[in-house]
């Protein structure tokens, strides 16, 4: 839990401190849309984030944490329409925070956390996915993509 506390909290509350005086905000007549659009995407990646975990403790018995990890490979609920929903959801609220703030900066900061990941998951993540896991997680990850989610979800 401390990883995604640290990019949601620790490290947006940072950005706005240091950058509070170049970064814009939204015009005045946006503020209450942007402020209401951002609370309500912030909460959906929130209550998936939450989902995500349980489905780790319960289903993965595991965790986040890499001493930790789950002993089962997770392909139930969101896992089923994309391979990576917890950083989807880590995402999404770093996005809802960008749109509740009206900040540049904090967008900037959601897209550097995604060019992250994407270099993280595809050098480090999946290819030790496939040693915990082997032929399980190959089948997985030939029939449901990274981050684009599936409008189907798919069946083990």
């Amino acid at each position: 839990m401390l990883l995604p506390f640290m990019v949601v909290v620790v490290i947006p509350r940072w950005l706005l401190r240091t950058y509070q005086i170049s970064d814009s905000r939204w015009p005045t007549g946006m503020a209450v849309v942007g402020q209401i659009s951002g609370a309500l995407i912030f909460i959906f990646g929130f209550a998936l984030f939450v989902w995500c975990l349980s489905l780790f403790a319960r289903v993965g018995k595991g965790t986040l944490a890499p001493w930790d990890p789950t002993k089962r490979l997770v392909v139930v609920g969101p896992y089923r329409h994309v391979r990576n929903p917890m950083i989807s959801a880590v995402l999404t609220m770093l996005v809802g925070e960008a749109l509740l703030q009206g900040s540049r900066v904090l967008a900037l900061w959601a897209m550097t956390f995604f060019a992250l990941n994407c270099v993280y998951f595809v050098a480090v993540e999946e290819p030790g996915l496939e040693r915990r896991f082997g032929g399980d997680y190959r089948r997985y990850k030939g029939a449901v993509a990274r981050w684009v989610p599936r409008r189907t979800p798919w069946n083990v």
